[in-house]
């Protein structure tokens, strides 16, 4: 059964970056799209109204008992950063903003661009003020009221020509790929010394999220060629503004690419998010020195049954108790935006009763 912490969300956080044992393992999802349904709002909103998506953060994040993480941003970025255009998630089965006209469709065009102002380009202006909000209270649930999104080079260059184009490019233009993910990388560490300048250090976790590197998409050895160099800058830069921490995602199948990934600085410690194809005990192998989050499978919140999802859940947090690295709890990703509340709740009933530590 659930047991009285002693420790609030922020000190086990606190306590996990310090290496040392919490009361409780934090249970720290991500629940963008799901907290807007929650509350009765639209995923749109989430991405385009920041004041519904504070509030709708907050609420859930307190009627849940998760850990508060003021986040915004999409795997789509970039794309309208760069000239073109993209729509909000609308109905029931569009989780986050797309892209419906790329930058660029030939080769030839990359080499026209040049990076945008930051300040204006896109979502970014969205993102600030969100930012602001966030940045205006730290609460005891809120172990960072800011996150520095410098995203991934790579899947954020991709988005400009769009995946499929991206992927042609490796193989046979492999010059335009490269100057995809300069002027992706040049972006993002703009975007990140702006954050710095407007935020500072302090309560600010700087996040990376890279799905498009995953092995269904790219091999091995395109992974260490055109992910690793710019990633491995930009992370260097970023640690290099006095950042410790660095949250990355590593998304989706991404097995055969550890033992590049591992070649990458995320801080002292790094906070390692762990998809469910990647068992956290492996991941934990190739980071020894960094803090293991993750791993449960989002679709067994959405289709499973109560006692499915608790069960999966108990798994999971039993693995990454056994860990010596720190554990955080998470999903293997984002929560599904229609994820059934009494999942949700079994979800995290799980963490309380499973994660304490003697």
């Amino acid at each position: 059964m659930a047991k009285n912490g002693t420790m609030t969300h922020m000190e086990r956080v606190e306590a996990v970056l310090r290496r040392q044992k919490p009361d409780r393992v934090p249970s720290w999802p991500i629940i963008m799209g799901f907290t807007t349904v929650y509350t009765g709002t639209t995923i749109g909103s989430y991405y385009n109204k920041p004041e519904v998506a504070m509030a709708a953060l907050k609420k859930t994040a307190e009627d849940f008992d998760f850990i508060l993480w003021p986040f915004t941003g999409c795997a789509a970025s970039l794309a309208w950063e760069f000239g073109g255009d993209m729509k909000w998630p609308t109905g029931d089965f569009a989780q986050a903003p797309t892209v419906t006209r790329y930058p660029v469709e030939k080769p030839e065009d990359v080499f026209k661009l040049e990076v945008p102002n930051v300040k204006t380009a896109g979502f970014a202006p969205i993102g600030f003020e969100f930012y602001k909000l966030a940045a205006q209270e730290r609460l005891d649930n809120e172990p960072f009221n800011v996150t520095n999104m410098i995203g991934g080079p790579f899947t954020l260059g991709a988005n400009i020509p769009g995946a499929e184009m991206f992927s042609k490019w490796l193989l046979k233009r492999p010059e335009a790929a490269h100057r995809l993910l300069r002027l992706a990388t040049d972006y993002l560490h703009e975007y990140a010394q702006i954050v710095k300048n407007m935020f500072g250090i302090d309560g600010v976790i700087p996040f990376v999220g890279e799905p498009t590197s995953a092995n269904q998409i790219i091999s091995p050895k395109q992974f260490e060629d055109f992910v690793v160099p710019y990633t491995k800058e930009l992370c260097d830069k970023v640690l290099d503004m006095g950042y410790k921490h660095i949250y990355v995602h590593i998304c989706g199948e991404q097995n055969l690419n550890l033992p590049q990934w591992a070649k990458i600085n995320f801080g002292d410690p790094g906070i390692i998010g762990t998809p469910h194809e990647i068992e956290l005990e492996k991941m934990a192998e190739y980071f020894p020195d960094d803090v293991i989050l993750g791993n449960l499978e989002p679709a067994i919140i959405q289709s499973g049954t109560v006692d499915e999802v608790y069960e999966a859940t108990r798994a999971v947090v039993e693995k990454g108790k056994a860990l010596k690295n720190g554990y955080i709890f998470c999903q293997g990703c984002e929560l599904p935006p229609m994820a059934p509340v009494e999942n949700v709740k079994a979800m995290q009933q799980a963490v309380e009763d499973y994660g304490w530590y003697d």
